[in-house]
């Protein structure tokens, strides 16, 4: 199986997972034209996505959907509250009923090869979830929007072969940073997004010897930058209360601007 980031961060979202017979898209928070071009990188089409997976309504995971859906027709998996959400956003446009699908939090669907299983997430939005992506042999995880985790969360993030993981701000950077207070509040919340503490934290209690490479994706752009965010994870690993230290895997940035490596599991 293969994951690899198109765009990921405050601004955008577009990812995508899939195996040599069938892909998915992981949202679609940035211009149609973008995605083409970030496919073309990896020898790819938007066309030849076998459909795309919604996390939750917000504008940074939603805002190329419309034109995407529209020029290609390819089906929208979102569970109800995101689908009643994004019909009501009228900068996204109509949108043809018919490719709605709806999903539920915890019911594992197929498309092709490919199992998904969405993972409830605590984040101020309609009804939002991660996904998990499995072939039957390795599984991939998408984990981002979520402002704290559970032994629910650690539980469904066991066994991944690859993981996209969101390292979204710094503690620090975000405190004395030029946010209103309310939206400091926010994002540092239950409902907000991780920190890079709480990202490494969290990477430590399901890190195991078949975890093949971490992204850290969903960075703020003025609370967080890149290295800041790596060193801090694997710090954050190298101490916790796990077997391993932060440089026994291998970890990577996905870019808010530029597509990562193609990761291959």
């Amino acid at each position: 199986m293969e994951l690899f980031s198109i765009a990921s961060g405050s601004s955008g979202n577009c990812i995508c997972v899939g195996n040599d017979r069938n892909h998915v898209m992981i949202d679609v928070g940035i211009s149609g034209k973008r995605v083409d071009a970030g496919m073309a990188e990896f020898d790819l089409k938007t066309s030849d996505m076998d459909g795309i997976l919604v996390t939750h309504e917000h504008s940074d995971h939603i805002s190329g959907l419309g034109v995407i859906s529209r020029k290609y027709g390819l089906p929208i998996y979102a569970t109800k509250g995101t689908v009643e959400a994004i019909k009501h956003i009228k900068s996204v446009g109509k949108i043809d009923e018919g490719l709605f699908h709806i999903i539920e939090p915890d019911v594992d669907f197929t498309i092709g090869e490919l199992t998904i299983h969405p993972i409830r997430v605590s984040h101020d939005a309609a009804d939002p979830v991660a996904y998990s992506v499995t072939d039957g042999k390795k599984k991939i995880g998408v984990i981002t929007d979520l402002g704290c985790y559970n032994d629910y969360i650690v539980e469904n993030m066991k066994g991944m072969n690859a993981l996209l993981l969101e390292a979204n701000h710094d503690v620090n950077m975000l405190r004395v940073g030029p946010y209103p207070y309310p939206l400091k509040q926010r994002i540092s919340g239950d409902r907000g997004h991780l920190s890079n503490e709480l990202s490494g934290q969290l990477l430590g209690k399901v890190l195991h010897d078949n975890m093949g490479h971490i992204l850290l994706g969903h960075l703020s752009k003025e609370n967080n930058y890149e290295k800041l965010a790596y060193e801090t994870v694997k710090s954050e690993v190298t101490m916790g209360d796990n077997p391993y230290k932060g440089n026994d895997f291998p970890i990577d940035i996905a870019n808010r601007s530029n597509v990562s490596e193609r990761i291959v599991v």
